[in-house]
């Protein structure tokens, strides 16, 4: 019974900081500036850090090879989808919107806390393989995209010119995580054990690591505008919850055969619509409410009711 009780995880680390930070700002007790500060404090400070104490005991595998490539099915699968299904939306910028919502899952923060829920740090280690190529797609194929919908709806001279270079897309502090990975591995091979107080250390900054991450999420919900969108968005609940996860799932099994990882993949298959999608709606101008009602609805039931199903049933394995 007592891995039961890890449930209250997506409580208290989950629900509860979106409720908190709706509520702050709602206030104006917390401001964007702040905001801008508590999420480079996630990708920068925590990010790296959980990184690197994960992959210092991170079981070493050749299936490890392969895993990082399926990061990339976990953007280009449910983006296929999406590019098809947004085609009944006359607005490109609904469409952006929708395929946008479509493409980015929650995996690095809802997916991690849910892995480590269920395994711990081994769990969560392997969503952060997964998560890196994720990462890597948001700069060179989801914003392109992004900006080819703006570019439909507005005239190119008054729209974003995207140049890209090596050092902006590797070479900034938001992949410091990438350091802690290799950090941690290279502690793993080189035969340096991790003292063991980290383990304690581990659990506390991966909660922290949740408040941090979904809290500013909630300040930037708007409830009133996101209301008119639900019905548009209906069709991201079979695409993410049905359709993603059985063709991710079922190429998994042909390269994994190890539980841990098999339902880990599981776990992010399913992963709600991520709050980056939001984001990259409000830099190129695309339908930003539609974004958020995706985020809220397919979250809402991702925590109430897809995930404690995944987590009963791998503990009852």
């Amino acid at each position: 019974m007592e891995d039961y009780t890890r449930l209250i995880f997506v409580l208290t680390d989950l629900v509860a900081p979106l409720v908190i930070g709706y509520i702050l700002h709602q206030k104006g007790i917390i401001n964007e500036k702040l905001i801008d500060k508590l999420v480079q404090i996630n990708i920068i400070g925590l990010a790296t850090f959980l990184s690197l104490l994960s992959f210092w005991v991170m079981p070493l595998s050749p299936e490890l090879l392969i895993l990082p490539f399926f990061g990339i099915l976990y953007v280009l699968v449910p983006g296929i989808f999406g590019l098809l299904f947004s085609r009944r939306f006359h607005n490109p910028l609904d469409q952006g919107a929708y395929t946008m919502s479509a493409m980015l899952g929650n995996l690095g923060t809802l997916g991690g806390v849910c892995a480590f829920i269920l395994f711990s740090e081994t769990g969560f280690a392997y969503t952060q393989i997964i998560v890196t190529f994720q990462n890597m797609l948001l700069v060179i194929l989801c914003f392109p995209l992004a900006h080819y919908f703006e570019m439909k709806q507005v005239s190119k001279s008054s729209g974003l010119h995207i140049h890209f270079s090596f050092k902006e897309m590797f070479l900034t502090k938001n992949q410091l995580a990438l350091v802690g990975m290799f950090a941690g591995l290279a502690l793993d091979i080189g035969g340096i054990p991790r003292p063991a107080v980290f383990a304690d250390i581990f659990q506390l900054f991966v909660h922290a690591g949740a408040w941090i991450a979904m809290l500013p999420v909630g300040c930037l919900i708007d409830f009133s505008r996101a209301k008119h969108f639900y019905e548009s968005v209906l069709s991201l609940i079979p695409l993410r919850f049905l359709l993603t996860p059985a063709v991710i799932c079922l190429l998994a099994r042909i390269f994994f055969d190890d539980h841990v990882l098999l339902t880990s993949m599981l776990v992010l298959a399913t992963a709600p619509t991520a709050i980056n999608a939001v984001l990259t709606c409000r830099i190129y101008k695309l339908n930003v409410d539609m974004a958020v009602a995706s985020f809220l609805s397919t979250t809402a039931i991702y925590l109430a009711a897809i995930f404690p199903l995944i987590f009963v049933s791998a503990k009852l394995q």
